[in-house]
């Protein structure tokens, strides 16, 4: 599988630094030498993964295998990396982390969609939409939402949330899914849409999410 012009700057940029440090460099560093955003380094490793060029070992480690051939995919080749960037919350909004925390493989016949992202969750008022404290919510790339979809939105500039979103005339609802928490509400200047939810992977052990239609 070809790579473009950027993956195989950056193949190349790891393959010096492996072979000089004898480890991938970290995300943070990764962005600094290469003058890009942390996510723009995420989605260039999800991408290597994804064409089998390269393989890492656990979510959060920075140990990496390059190949100089794209690698047979396991699980008949159903198998896709999918950038885990910060940590959001379903209760209160807190602080929007841009740190890049690994990547979790999912089966990418269910998740077909371009440039997904994981966000993993912290709290609990999800709770009755299947999103529990731990999870990763798997989301795809979006600045508008529909009525009554759960979306992870960015408030204030700074702070991120998972909630079902609803559109009102002069401001907008974010409703827990969760009777211990209340319905929130912005003016629209206050919220920008990231993402739309479409699936959870669950808690510590990454399992899938089967039961149910995608959230």
């Amino acid at each position: 599988m070809d790579l473009t012009e950027k993956q195989k700057h950056f193949f190349d940029y790891l393959a010096d630094r492996i072979s000089e440090d004898g480890r991938a460099p970290s995300l943070r560093q990764a962005a600094a030498d290469m003058g890009v955003s942390h996510t723009a380094v995420a989605q260039l490793m999800a991408q290597l993964e994804r064409k089998g060029m390269l393989e890492r070992e656990g979510y959060y480690g920075r140990t990496v295998r390059l190949f100089s051939k794209p690698r047979e995919q396991q699980q008949g080749g159903r198998g896709r990396a999918l950038p885990v960037i910060g940590q959001v919350t379903a209760g209160l909004p807190m602080y929007a982390q841009q740190e890049w925390e690994g990547t979790v493989v999912v089966d990418s016949l269910i998740f077909a969609g371009e440039n997904l992202f994981c966000l993993r969750i912290k709290g609990d008022s999800m709770r009755e939409a299947g999103i529990l404290d731990g999870d990763l919510v798997v989301c795809e790339p979006r600045q508008y939402a529909e009525n009554g979809e759960i979306v992870a939105v960015l408030i204030k500039g700074e702070d991120a949330t998972v909630k079902r979103f609803f559109l009102h005339a002069d401001h907008i609802e974010l409703h827990p899914e969760n009777d211990d928490f209340s319905v929130v509400c912005y003016p629209f200047s206050e919220v920008l849409v990231q993402g739309k939810v479409v699936g959870v992977v669950r808690g510590k052990n990454s399992e899938f999410d089967r039961g149910g239609k995608q959230v």
